[in-house]
């Protein structure tokens, strides 16, 4: 894969306990289908030649060398693929009995982890069979299947695309697991040979479990236990195979199903390395590990190539899915701004802001947080000033929902029309009003502001910013217009995730007549109505237009700022995620033209005023996002350039 991307699977063979030969056609079967399907690494269970549900016949001298022999079979039978195989059986280390995962390609070995943490459970009793890894010395080595293979828990495999460490089953329900030692001496992604069964609930705890690992290492987390097959005397297995990447779950099998699975999914390496970059934390606890051995094996993955993406890829990623889950997202961040403007005013000593009413989503977002903060802190709402400045471009439309919204909110109202002061500010400085430049439009957004700040002198107020992080990406503000205020509460929140934020508060947090008034809002074309409407008097000036559709835009923010993705990976993913809404020549150009922008309009964001952060990507010049105002945009725009356009 490109861009990163390391193709895994987690197997669920079919099992026959005790009967290797069956095991080691089944283990071959699915890694010839893994291969087939470009995978590069694939996991398979604990004791999977074996089965792990053998008990006292691990003793027995003829099971162990039948699951030499199948591994000896695995390996011939393999060796013409380039897939990494991880595969667990039963190994005799000098005089010791090791539950073990051995790590093979191309018909040789690579290595062997042992079983760090042996569980003593009333269902199975593997200190009753099985040696610790503790018992081994650092450079242990012995001889299987004819060849020389080092053996330890520390092992790290290293390719030129991903470094992978591997653990088993109790391991990572250990309070310091193997896995975050392994992480911390490079191991991108880790894989876990496991057995586990079921009873009620812990199949969620698992779940959770892994998902916290994978995010406290910083890496991907591949999962395989046992499936249908193994014993069922006294337990249930049920054939848990998951695949997470830094706590997000990417792909997961059907629990309890008699049939043979095979779990596919990308691990996105590039994306891991990046979040290690700018995680203090993390580079702190590897120097705090850093006497802690570890042994380097090298290998070699098998050849990019170029598949599609099976790992969906969210179009909206500020957006989480489902209706319960984006109600809990939407009442959190709301709670955040609301505290945020609360401790403002407390501060200050503050009852009184004002805020400029467009009849648009940012400024009724705005007015929203303002109403719950003042309604929180026991305040009037009468000291919420609600200014709507007409201007040239105002419609009737957003211009009756701008008072409609204020009344029924019942804050104090003000109108200002800006048409005959910005007339004389024309005439002022000679300029033709019939040229719909930016001269025009940005000195009408300007004498906004200089009203909203000017009356906020007069009343004692603050003036509340509502611009979102996605006009401050794309700079689509006016300097020491819209562009400033004295406390930004929408400042990091993007333009997709705002309206979710307007429809959640109209549908649970107001009265009937503010709730019509917020869904036809939501419902009007984004414009900063800076040029006078058509003949039909509808807005003629719209936003998307111009500067492209803020899906876009804010997917292109998301990967650019998060994870400091290049356009071309960028590109790719857009692909994927807008397939059939947007082609290649669309997605290239407003992607080219969000690197423009980004680049050319740094300068506003240098000098942002406070405001709440609430989410993962914020463009705050004191801590989030520093950058000169000068920076060149030559290699990105140069990549841009080279994207394919069909």
């Amino acid at each position: 894969m490109k861009f990163g991307y390391v193709k895994v699977a987690s197997a669920i063979p079919s099992v026959r306990v005790a009967d290797c030969p069956y095991n080691a056609q089944q283990a071959e079967k699915l890694i010839a289908i893994a291969e087939g399907k470009g995978v590069q690494i694939i996991l398979f269970p604990e004791l999977n030649l074996t089965g792990y549900s053998c008990g006292d016949l691990f003793q027995q001298s003829l099971l162990l060398e039948q699951a030499e022999i199948a591994l000896m079979q695995v390996m011939n039978n393999t060796r013409q693929l380039d897939i990494i195989s991880i595969l667990g059986m039963p190994v005799m280390v000098g005089g010791l009995l090791m539950n073990c995962a051995v790590v093979i390609q191309k018909g040789r070995m690579l290595g062997v982890v042992p079983k760090t943490y042996l569980p003593n459970y009333k269902e199975f009793y593997e200190q009753r069979w099985f040696a610790p890894s503790a018992a081994l010395s650092d450079d242990t080595v012995i001889r299987l299947c004819g060849q020389q293979v080092p053996v330890s828990a520390d092992l790290l495999f290293e390719t030129s695309e991903v470094c992978f460490g591997v653990e088993l089953c109790e391991d990572v329900w250990a309070p310091v697991p193997p896995s975050s030692y392994l992480a911390l001496k490079g191991a991108e992604v880790i894989f876990n040979l496991s057995a586990d069964t079921e009873n009620i609930s812990k199949h969620q705890y698992l779940r959770s479990l892994l998902a916290q690992q994978s995010a406290r290492c910083l890496a991907g987390y591949v999962f395989s236990s046992c499936g249908f097959g193994e014993s069922t005397t006294d337990v249930v297995f049920a054939g848990n195979a998951l695949i997470y990447e830094n706590g997000t779950l990417l792909a997961a099998s059907d629990r309890f199903s008699f049939e043979e699975q095979l779990v596919v999914s990308e691990i996105d390496v590039e994306r891991l390395r990046g979040e290690r970059i700018v995680n203090t934390t993390f580079a702190a606890s590897v120097r705090a590990c850093s006497e802690r051995p570890s042994r380097r094996v090298q290998a070699e993955l098998s050849p990019s190539r170029e598949l599609p993406l099976t790992r969906s890829i969210e179009p909206h990623p500020f957006v989480p899915e489902g209706g319960r889950l984006l109600d809990e997202r939407c009442e959190e961040i709301f709670s955040i701004q609301v505290a945020g403007l609360a401790k403002r005013l407390v501060h200050t000593n503050c009852k009184t802001v004002v805020v400029g009413i467009s009849g648009g989503l940012d400024s009724t977002l705005a007015l929203l947080v303002c109403v719950k903060t003042f309604d929180k802190l026991g305040l009037s709402r009468k000291g919420i000033v609600g200014i709507t400045m007409p201007g040239f471009g105002t419609t009737d439309r957003t211009y009756n929902n701008a008072l409609c919204l204020m009344q029924s909110l019942e804050v104090s109202v003000k109108e200002i029309s800006i048409k005959e002061a910005c007339i004389q500010h024309f005439q002022d400085i000679g300029h033709d009003m019939s040229v719909h430049d930016v001269t025009y439009e940005n000195g009408q957004a300007r004498e906004r502001t200089q009203i909203l700040m000017d009356y906020a002198n007069k009343v004692g107020g603050l003036v509340i910013g509502t611009g979102d992080l996605s006009e401050l990406a794309l700079g689509w503000a006016t300097y020491n217009g819209d562009h400033m205020s004295m406390y930004g509460v929408n400042g990091s929140i993007p333009k997709t995730l705002v309206r979710y934020l307007v429809a959640w508060v109209a549908q649970s947090g107001v009265d009937h007549r503010s709730r019509e008034t917020l869904l036809d809002i939501i419902d009007t074309p984004i414009s900063p109505e800076l040029i006078p409407a058509d003949e039909m008097g509808n807005i003629k000036q719209k936003t998307e237009d111009l500067v492209g559709p803020y899906e876009l835009h804010d997917f292109f923010l998301y990967y650019f700022l998060r994870f400091g993705f290049r356009p071309s990976k960028i590109f790719y993913l857009a692909e994927k995620a807008f397939w059939g809404k947007y082609d290649r020549p669309t997605l290239k150009k407003w992607l080219t033209n969000f690197c423009r922008r980004f680049f050319n309009q740094q300068f506003k964001r240098s000098c942002l005023p406070d405001g709440p952060k609430v989410g993962s990507v914020s463009l705050s010049p004191r801590g989030d996002w520093r950058m000169p105002s000068d920076a060149s945009s030559a290699v990105w725009l140069k990549e841009c350039d080279e994207l394919p356009a069909e």
